[in-house]
């Protein structure tokens, strides 16, 4: 649970600094990307980590 929050909390920081570099002008593409990419990476593993965290039911 701990490592879930903290992924979240890394997502969010990312949101706000891609926000922040586009509003500064975005003029560095690359690395508007590269946190994007980041952040793809984070939002797959907490979407694994809560998968894991929820049982499988059988209907």
């Amino acid at each position: 649970m701990r490592r879930l929050e903290l992924l979240r909390v890394e997502h969010r920081d990312l949101d706000s600094a891609i926000a922040a570099l586009i509003d500064a002008g975005g003029s560095d593409q690359m690395q508007i990307a590269r946190l994007k990419k980041r952040k793809l990476r984070l939002r797959d593993e907490i979407s694994t980590l809560e998968d894991a965290l929820v049982p499988d039911i059988i209907a």
